[in-house]
């Protein structure tokens, strides 16, 4: 009998040398050899199961077997294996601390403590110091690690057990460093790993004992679980989550520094991905052959794109990027607020309705227009020309309003018969500015009201008109945004082209938007975010996405993604639900889960998760990814910078991890 048991552990043996999970068959040799030899400092076994379930377990340990392991800690990791491991197929399943748990004698193990105490603790007996060293602990039942059946070389874990059998037919270990490196990296796919730092099951760094502390297990993340993927940051500012973006950016530059297939842009409100400084160097400063710098300012030390706007050409976001500057610059006279709060529609969505429908949206963005030239912004007419403004009546740079109206409005501002219809801005600025002052001189005018009965002008055009040529002689109008002709360009869109043909060539670009308003940011990130989803919904319908990905780096991403977003047709709802079929990844940052579009949220794969203080956002984390249910506590009290709760596509299970550094000579380039 003895020898067709070996015979069968020969074969099983055999069956899965070349698997990962033949470590513990190692593991489980050494420790019967420890065990035999009485060398139980030298033992990693911790106890045995006193009630078993298939989401949790129960066991019970006694203090030295935690000493010989140097303590365990909430959060560690332990594994448990059937007595009769010989017999089965290789595998054991992985708990996770999660607390400490009454045994059936903690009412008379108190009892014991409280007269000792009366008693002041005198010299314990050998029998009463062996029960009091005895308790349990509560665990999660994470899963189960096995030989592949389809490939018997390949790893596999799954979140559930196959079977539960009766408690006491199971032992309980913690794990050596190889059975550690294979819980944390064991699935994670082999292709373009990066070190992404070490596990840390705890914050406290005090070694529980001084004899067997664990060497540094490394964590490795795969950057095929970023590509075409979605990842969240979340915690509070200066703990770290910028340091994690860096180093997934540089994963995604080393991991493609061969063939280039990943083009990133990173919208760097901060500035500290674009440019160095005393104490960290830059993601462009690392790799500077590689990426490309566009800054709203450009600094002398860092090689840098000026990055401009087209206010003409993007009315409806322009509009409130030059409100924001100028409540910025604390310009808050009501006809500046006035001007400031109207709304603009798109030049796109003018040119989509019926022609009947045009008119008045075309005076509304030709008003614009207006106050942009008054105000000295330059202006490609030929390009404005070509945008495709025109209707039955309104076109290009005339408003064509009608020849009564003109006829009245030029006898009473200037005494004369009016002049052609306008050709250019100057013409167009002139003719508003003449209706302006005719309508508020004479706002009974008969000539004010359209042929249907309505007013010729509404608030909206009021609000535009009154900015354009003010009622007091010493308000500034158009003159007040003569500061923000440094964010234009009347070519703009060429940039936009620019970053597009760098992307595809496999390079990382950097917005450099220090010192930007919100508007502003929110301006680039719409742009080039809506050019972006453009350019690769034609590349798959097209068939030609190939290898090539996009990766997007957001942070204060709640301003992109709002909780109460309802629109799902907006290109970052459209990012969530479809990047992924257009090889689109992004990884945003923010401080807390409640905070971002719960689709969003449902459509995450990876999380990195540093402190969070409040109950109701990690309770909002573990509803929508349930891999956290367990780990709340840990997320609430540790504040240590870098220290990360991870979950990647590649681990079932969620990973506490010490994340380096950003180094610019790391040793994975």
């Amino acid at each position: 009998m003895l020898n067709e048991i070996a015979i069968d552990d020969f074969f099983d043996a055999a069956a899965t040398q070349n698997n990962p999970i033949s470590a513990l068959h190692t593991f489980l040799q050494n420790e019967d050899g420890f065990e035999k030899a009485k060398q139980t400092d030298k033992m990693r076994f911790v106890g045995y199961v006193l009630e078993l379930g298939y989401e949790t377990a129960k066991i019970i340990t006694s203090d030295p077997y935690k000493l010989a392991v140097g303590g365990i800690p909430r959060g560690s990791f332990l594994l448990m294996t059937p007595n009769n491991i010989a017999k089965v197929t290789p595998h054991f399943t992985l708990l996770r601390v999660n607390g400490v748990s009454p045994t059936p004698l903690s009412s008379q193990v108190q009892q014991t403590y409280f007269e000792l105490h009366k008693k002041s603790m005198p010299e314990l007996d050998v029998w009463t110091q062996s029960e009091l060293q005895w308790g349990a602990l509560d665990c999660d039942v994470l899963g189960m690690f096995y030989a592949s059946p389809a490939n018997v070389d390949r790893l596999a874990f799954s979140g559930d057990v196959n079977n539960v059998v009766s408690a006491h037919r199971y032992k309980v270990y913690a794990p050596d460093k190889t059975l550690l490196e294979l819980i944390v990296n064991g699935t994670v796919k082999l292709e373009h790993q990066f070190d992404l730092g070490v596990l840390r099951t705890m914050e406290c760094q005090l070694p529980f004992s001084s004899g067997n502390k664990q060497p540094d297990t490394p964590v490795k993340i795969s950057m095929q679980d970023f590509k075409g993927c979605r990842t969240a940051m979340f915690g509070k500012t200066r703990l770290g989550k910028s340091n994690v973006v860096k180093l997934i950016a540089q994963g995604i530059l080393e991991a493609t520094k061969t063939d280039n297939s990943v083009g990133q842009i990173i919208f760097d409100i901060n500035g500290e991905y674009a440019n160095d400084n005393p104490q960290n160097k830059s993601i462009r400063g690392a790799y500077e052959s590689r990426c490309q710098v566009y800054a709203l300012t450009q600094r002398s030390s860092t090689p840098s794109k000026p990055l401009r706007l087209n206010f003409y050409e993007q009315p409806e976001s322009g509009i409130g990027v030059l409100a924001a500057m100028l409540e910025q610059d604390n310009k808050t006279s009501n006809y500046i607020r006035s001007f400031g709060s109207i709304s603009l529609p798109t030049i796109e969505s003018i040119t989509d309705l019926p022609d009947d429908e045009k008119t008045r949206p075309i005076r509304k963005i030709q008003m614009y227009w207006a106050v942009l030239n008054k105000a000295g912004f330059p202006a490609d007419m030929t390009r404005l020309r070509s945008k495709g403004l025109t209707s039955a009546n309104a076109k290009h740079f005339d408003p064509h309003f009608n020849d009564p109206l003109r006829t009245a409005a030029y006898q009473a501002v200037e005494s004369s018969t009016p002049p052609s219809h306008p050709t250019n801005l100057n013409e167009m600025v002139r003719e508003f500015e003449v209706m302006a002052q005719f309508r508020r001189e004479n706002p009974r005018n008969r000539n004010l009201t359209s042929s249907s009965g309505n007013p010729m002008f509404d608030p909206s055009d009021i609000a535009i008109l009154d900015f354009l040529f003010p009622s007091s002689g010493g308000s500034s109008g158009p003159s007040l945004l003569r500061n923000y002709i440094r964010f234009h360009a009347s070519n703009a869109d060429d940039f936009l082209n620019d970053i597009i043909l760098s992307v595809n060539n496999g390079i990382t670009v950097i917005l450099d938007l220090g010192n930007a308003t919100d508007a502003l940011r929110r301006y680039f990130a719409d742009m080039i975010s809506r050019e972006v989803f453009a350019i690769q919904e034609e590349k798959f319908v097209n068939d030609n996405l190939g290898n090539h990905f996009v990766q997007l780096y957001f942070e204060e991403a709640h301003n992109l993604f709002p909780p109460n977003d309802n629109d799902l047709t907006g290109v970052y709802a459209r990012f969530a639900k479809e990047g992924a079929k257009f090889h689109i990844g992004m990884v945003y940052s923010t401080q807390s889960p409640s905070t971002i579009n719960r689709e969003l949220l449902a459509q995450t794969e990876n999380f990195f998760v540093g402190h969070i203080s409040s109950q109701d956002e990690v309770r909002a984390l573990s509803r929508v990814q349930v891999a956290f249910a367990g780990t709340e506590q840990d997320i609430m009290r540790a504040k240590t910078p870098g220290y990360m709760r991870m979950l990647t596509m590649s681990n079932r299970f969620v990973i506490p991890v010490q994340a380096k550094l950003f180094d610019a000579d790391s040793s994975n380039r």
